[in-house]
């Protein structure tokens, strides 16, 4: 592979059925969103595709800058395949990965202050407000290793052992191989994540391998490397050839990456809160978390 991805997908994408040993892919459409599973079940596998063993699943909707309405068919679409990858028992932490002041790396953080934390709602605080069926959630964000000195897996393995979660949920902003999948795919994993690796900045590897409990990964590509735009645009694999090296480390995102930044976090943190709390309405789920 000689372009930046994080998405499972598109690692697959320029394969032949007979190259994609060891993977088993399904592809339908559901609703209004085209819906990708993709299980690496061998070595063999992980060698085709160049991600772990386990569970990969692609969600495209809507482009979220063009995306207003946050209770429909999309937020359906993704809650159900969320609900299909996460344990359906026991305690959650939803942790949000990046950097807050920079728009493209906001989607963590943004994300992870609008989950339905409640872990502190208990006793007769829970059976006044009716909410007795309430999974406990709690909720971190986890900031740069820039800003905090901190490794966000360090963070992270940190309150795991402080809270003792069954299961953590990881919200990172992803990169892309393909410009026309920015603000318009969710993937889900049920690997974890090594966070920057899409950006060639990875990170310490945040995984149950390295944090103890099943991490549950989830993100939006929300960046595309200059070197694969300038490959697309002239339709040669060898185009950046001449392009220099400062160009080919550049990473490109859209005009409108406020609002997709925005929307893409909002119907995020609902589908993570519809699927982890199902006895609530997304209406209701939207006015809690307002």
């Amino acid at each position: 592979m000689n372009f930046r991805t994080d998405l499972a997908l598109e690692r697959c994408e320029n394969l032949d059925k007979k190259s994609l040993g060891g993977v088993k892919m399904e592809v339908f459409k559901e609703n209004n969103a085209k819906i990708t599973r993709i299980d690496v079940l061998n070595d063999e596998g992980k060698k085709t595709v160049g991600k772990p063993i386990g569970k990969y699943v692609t969600v495209e909707v809507t482009p979220f800058a063009r995306h207003a309405q946050f209770i429909d068919d999309s937020l359906e679409s993704v809650s159900k395949e969320i609900r299909r990858i996460i344990p359906q028992r026991g305690s959650v932490l939803v942790a949000g990965l990046g950097n807050m002041s920079i728009t493209p790396d906001a989607l963590g953080p943004k994300c992870a202050s609008m989950i339905f934390a409640t872990r502190h709602i208990t006793g007769e605080l829970l059976r006044s407000t009716g909410l007795s069926g309430l999974r406990c959630v709690s909720a971190v964000a986890t900031g740069v290793t820039g800003e905090t000195g901190a490794e966000a897996g360090e963070i992270i393995k940190g309150v795991v052992q402080t809270l003792k979660p069954d299961v953590v949920i990881t919200v990172d902003a992803l990169a892309a191989r393909n410009v026309d999948r920015l603000g318009t795919t969710i993937q889900m994993c049920d690997t974890g994540i090594v966070p920057g690796s899409g950006v060639g900045n990875s990170r310490q590897e945040i995984s149950e391998k390295t944090i103890g409990v099943p991490v549950i990964s989830i993100g939006v590509p929300t960046v595309v490397d200059a070197a694969t735009l300038i490959m697309d645009c002239i339709g040669n694999e060898n185009g950046t050839e001449n392009v220099s090296d400062t160009a080919k480390n550049m990473m490109v995102t859209p005009r409108e990456i406020d609002l997709m930044i925005e929307r893409a976090a909002k119907l995020t943190s609902l589908a993570i809160n519809c699927a982890l709390q199902p006895d609530i309405s997304p209406e209701d789920m939207l006015i809690l978390t307002s």
